[in-house]
């Protein structure tokens, strides 16, 4: 087990409602409004993410986009590499994706391995019009060419390093976490 620093803040809570306000609005802005546009959150860290921007969006335009979740697990091309059984949570796509703008939510953007399974599961339930990303944190180290149509925060990190994003009502925060040279246990 590796052992980790204490937690640096890089964002707290009303940092995080000031990007989301921008996110939403850009998000709305790109696509001339909330017609069509449907959030999907990945889970876990995008959900509540889609969650807060659609509450936003209502906010701003009267009317909540629709939100679904999806559990990528199963579209991991590293499922083969993990130890133990994968745990798996429920995916809800509450209405059809056809001709839809889509807007995948996540809540760190790394390798982008991620984004690219989740785009796997949407094209095997429908033919959305669009498909846009975004993300609270994009800490760089792509593996895949992938990049985030509406980012919160630009974060470059070092590849050891943790990103750990709490969306806890009140208690939202964005830290990073180094590990300690030296400090892996078995």
């Amino acid at each position: 087990m590796t052992l980790f620093d204490s937690p640096r803040l890089l964002l707290d809570p009303p940092r995080i409602d000031r990007i989301l306000r921008r996110m939403a609005h850009e998000i709305l802005e790109k696509n001339q409004g909330p017609s069509g546009l449907y959030l999907v959150g990945i889970l876990k860290g995008g959900e509540p993410l889609a969650k807060k921007l659609a509450q936003l969006i209502e906010e701003f335009e009267g009317t909540p986009p629709p939100v679904g979740a999806l559990d990528v697990t199963l579209y991991r091309d590293d499922l083969s590499g993990r130890e133990g059984l994968p745990l798996l949570r429920q995916s809800h796509l509450p209405l059809s994706i056809d001709g839809r703008k889509i807007v995948l939510v996540d809540d760190v953007l790394f390798t982008g391995r991620t984004v690219r399974a989740a785009m796997d599961f949407l094209v095997d339930f429908g033919r959305p019009s669009r498909i846009m990303l975004a993300v609270l944190v994009d800490r760089g180290h792509r593996e895949l060419p992938i990049r985030a149509d509406f980012v919160g925060k630009n974060l470059p990190t070092a590849h050891e390093e943790k990103v750990l994003v709490d969306l806890s009502e009140g208690e939202e925060s964005v830290t990073v976490v180094r590990p300690i040279p030296g400090g892996d246990h078995a």
